[in-house]
């Protein structure tokens, strides 16, 4: 399982990626094993096959159906929080790095979508960058000013399509991208294998074991790799308990797709100065176009309210766009914010042959493509790309405030335990609704189905401990902390966790649930 087996569908999940890829029952050994068959997963071994590596994938659920599924698949080489911003926390050089390597990350997929034959709908689009409701125009001339010191070419122009804005001053990117990206993954998925890997699917990882002779990973059904390298690429690190995770915060982000007219729409990337921002853009179809609009983003776990935020998404939408048609898709994510803005791409801090990719930051698909030109590089050349700005040891002092922000978090969490529950019983939980109950000492997570049946399991994540949340819409129980998601029978749904949520004694919480029931 993974969050493929949560409740929404994303516009992209009709594709499946790796469909002769089966769980891993045997010991079997290669050159590197990768952990996570996202986009940065995938993308590296794409490049390391091609360079003569043999290479072996393995993931908790199907393959390609985790965060890469759920995303809106902007391919843009701008700073998800401004260069403006950027350039204020980690200086100008960084900046331009940053910039350098995701336009490096744009221009390498659409060379392999087009010298692999890989139908995946990939089109050169304008990026655009337009302001929200009481925007000063001060701050789209400073972005522009900050966005050309750090080479990315850009320019003002006035008028979008959009009710309202015919007059309004923007910014404007060329040479941007997007693209399907279950296509792309399934496209690199027939290379890889056509060069001898092998993709292992529902086959959980517990342990990365670094030994003289390289690396032994361990997966729950007890078959075994080794290998000379690891890559742990699943959207948060499976192998770090502190390190990492206490430089990004997990954050819920939203997003639909409707119906779009042909035409209506002129294709590229747009998104607004509001924090957070909503971005939009066009999606050929057979019948129609689809509009994929997101935003309203917030701390995972921090809040229940998905419908509140579908309906803000689509009246605002619908206000600058009044003839779409209706939705016909709703989905959600998770983004993994780091407190300096860029991935974490490189060697596992520690280690020696273990690499690592996270924190994304709101640009998965070209952070995931950045991470594995730089681990690629660092593997086949010893070549170490980038690292200032990405390496997962690096520390960057103008952060400090981020960091006690964000790891406040952790704080406020534990102090949940001694608080009462969120219902007094069990029978107050309705069929379909899930909620904290205390137990004696402990917390419960318990969820009730359609069909009167109460599961139930310890609230305590197995992470590193902290108090679970409900997520009504996507049904899971949400860490706060760290960004783990669990499934209403306590399964892994996505890391840091790899241990399914503890059982608790249900003999007499089953009985009421059948009365309940009854």
């Amino acid at each position: 399982m993974n969050v493929g087996d949560e409740r929404s569908r994303s516009l992209w999940m009709d594709i499946d990626v790796a469909p002769a890829a089966s769980p891993l029952t045997r010991k079997i050994s290669c050159d590197t094993v990768i952990v996570g068959s996202g986009i940065a997963g995938l993308s590296t071994a794409y490049e390391l096959s091609g360079q003569g590596q043999k290479v072996v994938v393995l993931d908790r659920g199907k393959i390609g159906t985790g965060m890469t599924a759920r995303t809106t698949a902007h391919l843009s080489a701008n700073n998800d929080d401004t260069f403006k911003t950027m350039i204020g926390r980690r200086g100008e050089k960084l900046a331009k790095d940053f910039y350098v390597s995701q336009q490096a990350a744009i221009d390498r997929i659409a060379t392999i979508q087009q010298s692999e034959s890989i139908a995946c709908d990939f089109r050169r689009v304008d990026g655009v960058l337009f302001p929200g409701p009481h925007t000063e125009q001060k701050e789209i001339d400073d972005e522009r000013d900050a966005s050309r010191s750090v080479g990315m070419p850009c320019e003002i122009a006035v008028g979008l399509p959009f009710k309202g804005h015919e007059k309004t001053r923007c910014l404007r990117y060329p040479n941007q991208g997007t693209f399907h990206p279950l296509k792309y993954l399934k496209g690199l998925v027939r290379c890889i294998e056509a060069r001898g890997g092998k993709l292992f699917a529902d086959t959980a990882v517990m342990e990365v074991e670094e030994d003289k002779a390289g690396v032994v990973v361990k997966t729950e059904g007890g078959a075994t790799v080794r290998a000379k390298h690891a890559v742990v690429a699943t959207n948060s690190p499976i192998n770090d308990r502190y390190a990492l995770h206490t430089k990004q915060a997990p954050y819920r982000t939203y997003a639909m797709a409707l119906e779009l007219p042909r035409g209506a729409l002129p294709d590229g990337l747009y998104w607004d100065t509001l924090d957070p921002y909503h971005y939009v853009r066009p999606h050929p179809g057979k019948a129609h176009d689809y509009l994929i609009v997101g935003g309203e983003d917030h701390k995972s776990g921090e809040a229940d309210d998905a419908e509140i935020r579908y309906e803000a998404l689509e009246a605002w939408i619908r206000n600058l766009l009044p003839d779409l048609g209706g939705v016909t898709h709703r989905w959600s994510g998770q983004v993994l914010d780091t407190i300096d803005y860029s991935a974490f791409s490189g060697r596992n801090p520690g280690s020696k042959n273990v690499y690592v990719h996270t924190g994304d930051s709101g640009q998965g698909i070209t952070h995931g493509v950045v991470g594995s030109l730089i681990i690629a590089s660092m593997i086949m050349q010893g070549r170490e790309l980038w690292q200032q700005l990405y390496g997962p040891e690096r520390k960057t002092k103008s952060a400090l405030g981020t960091f006690i922000s964000e790891n406040a978090t952790a704080i406020k969490n534990f102090a949940e335990y001694i608080a009462p529950g969120e219902v007094s019983s069990f029978d107050e939980i309705e069929r379909g609704k899930g909620a904290i109950v205390r137990q004696g000492l402990s917390k419960v997570a318990a969820y009730r189905d359609e069909g009167g049946r109460l599961h139930v399991r310890s609230a305590a994540c197995t992470h590193l401990g902290c108090h679970l949340h409900w997520n009504s819409f996507e049904r899971c129980w949400d860490c706060p902390c760290h960004g783990s998601q669990f499934g209403i029978d306590g399964e892994v749904l996505n890391a840091p966790a790899i241990a399914p949520l503890a059982e608790v004694d249900v003999a007499e919480q089953q009985e009421g649930g059948r009365r309940r029931a009854g």
